[in-house]
């Protein structure tokens, strides 16, 4: 039975807690006396209790993230109702900062703040020994990145059989928006490449073909950019048939010749990038501490777009400090211009820590006071619009991002990719009064009795296009309004296979 316990929620099945590993490469001797145990949310509170309590831990560290809050202190509240002499150790993000106004802080024996690799592990050996450490709060020391020992071994057959592999070759980030933690960080600090690199070669060699790197900033050193680049793509090139899928976040200025033509040279299918433009209003950008070059970043986005087969994910951020909808909605059609296979329109969250905090009275911000922290009103935005906008958000994931209408869309974008789309979205939601659980043949149908609805509409044509893009995306329903002998559902034999996740693929058959 293993005295030590690692835990978290993650927010799905597949993925897997890089800090988790982290935490228990760098027990040392420990190591072989601790377990990872980990959980997704929305189980059964009583059956992630039973099972942990069936390891008879001394200590359970809990992994804290914004997404998990909530259910890991109805967890903590159980662990302490149940099984009291249990020592519970927190840590992660969300208990970084305003600890005292926190009752999952208060129900814990130790909170660790801020970095924890191996502050945990020497909390845990005080705790095994009966020593009672001075404070209940413990700062987390930064300890160098070479005195950390990589996690990646910490990832078990299975975890690299069916989920995400998340990797990072720095730490940190040089900028300092203010709605991200990282704008706390002093700099990006880099792990050594050689060792880096030998571990993600011993993913390879167990059969890991999709990673994910969680560096913020993976384009800032570009010659190491380009060592990993070139990691992947001789794999690529030695094994065609056996592809890799490659996830990075990239600052969207900074895209010198020389990874130009890295990334030029990859297949179709191998590559994500995500681009936090987050908003192209240059007064809100200079209140925020965001240093971007727009007409750089959107030409950067335009070449990708254009000579390379990268999936691109951009970013915007709406409820900004002074960011009203007419901007938002004038940078929203500039990036629709660029043509991103996603822009993930998010909404502004008050993360605890973030500088964002500082705006709140100025520009009037009022953030939801529980998890996730989302804004809902500003002094420019007030509650009704910013529920539209959320909403907006979300039809904008099921419809435009899920990849399944790319002949569609253009007929509801037209010239005014914003206004259209919101007028869209106020109607859906006035018709079903939902944002999630619509079916994919339910939206083809709202979608249908909307344009339809549009004066001009040229109803033989949309009901064409709309059975077009519902039989390439699989579909096999039958639709009233379809034309005999029209498309037939995509074979299974033109789907894309391999490392691909299945949305990126219905972006590149759209493409196509």
């Amino acid at each position: 039975m293993p005295a030590i316990v690692l835990t978290t929620l993650n927010a799905r099945y597949s993925h897997a807690s890089l800090g988790l590993r982290y935490l228990r490469a760098n027990l040392g001797e420990l190591h072989a006396d601790s377990a990872i145990r980990e959980f997704v949310i929305g189980q059964k509170t009583e059956e992630m209790v039973e099972k942990l309590l069936a390891d008879q831990p001394r200590i359970i560290g809990v992994g804290v993230y914004i997404w998990n809050v909530e259910e890991c202190t109805r967890l903590v509240a159980q662990l302490k109702a149940v099984a009291p002499d249990i020592l519970i150790v927190l840590g992660g993000p969300e208990v970084s900062y305003e600890t005292d106004q926190q009752r999952i802080c208060q129900l814990a024996d130790h909170v660790i703040t801020g970095w924890g690799d191996t502050s945990f592990a020497a909390l845990a050996r005080q705790l095994l020994r009966g020593e009672q450490p001075a404070t209940k709060m413990i700062a987390g020391i930064q300890a160098p990145l070479l005195a950390l020992t990589l996690p990646y071994r910490e990832f078990t057959d299975e975890d690299v059989r069916q989920r995400h592999l998340y990797v990072e070759a720095s730490r940190g980030c040089p900028f300092k928006c203010e709605f991200c933690l990282s704008a706390l960080d002093k700099t990006a600090w880099p792990f050594e490449l050689d060792p880096f690199l030998a571990e993600l070669e011993t993913l390879y060699q167990r059969g890991a073909r999709t990673y994910k790197f969680v560096d913020r900033t993976f384009n800032l050193k570009v010659d190491t950019s380009l060592a990993i680049l070139d990691f992947f793509l001789k794999k690529l090139q030695l094994a065609p048939d056996d592809p890799v899928f490659a996830h990075f976040e990239l600052i969207p200025d900074h895209l010198p010749e020389k990874l130009k033509d890295a990334i030029a040279k990859f297949p179709e299918g191998s590559l994500q990038f995500e681009i936090g433009i987050q908003t192209f209003d240059v007064d809100v950008q200079a209140r925020v501490s965001r240093r971007q070059k727009n007409d750089v970043a959107s030409a950067n986005i335009r070449w990708l777009r254009e000579h390379s087969t990268a999936h691109l994910h951009v970013d915007l951020i709406a409820g900004l400090p002074g960011e009203d909808m007419a901007t938002f909605a004038t940078g929203f059609n500039r990036l629709v211009q660029l043509a991103p296979h996603e822009i993930q329109f998010g909404i502004l969250k008050r993360l605890r820590g973030a500088p964002i905090a500082r705006h709140t009275v100025e520009h009037g911000l009022k953030f939801n006071p529980d998890p996730p922290y989302n804004i809902l009103a500003t002094k420019v935005i007030d509650f009704a619009s910013m529920q539209r906008l959320s909403r907006f958000s979300r039809y904008w994931d099921i419809v435009a991002n899920a990849g399944r209408y790319s002949r569609t869309l253009p007929l509801l974008l037209a010239d005014d990719a914003f206004g259209n789309f919101l007028m869209f979205s106020d109607w859906l939601f006035a018709t079903t009064g939902k944002t999630h659980a619509i079916a994919h043949e339910r939206m083809v149908i709202f979608l249908r009795d909307y344009l339809c609805s549009l004066p001009g509409a040229r109803e033989e044509l949309i009901s064409a296009t709309l059975v077009t893009d519902y039989r390439a995306a699989g579909g096999r329903t039958h639709f009233d309004f379809e034309a005999p002998g029209g498309p037939r559902p995509l074979t299974k034999s033109r789907q894309k296979a391999g490392a691909t996740p299945s949305r990126q693929v219905r972006h590149l058959q759209g493409d196509g």
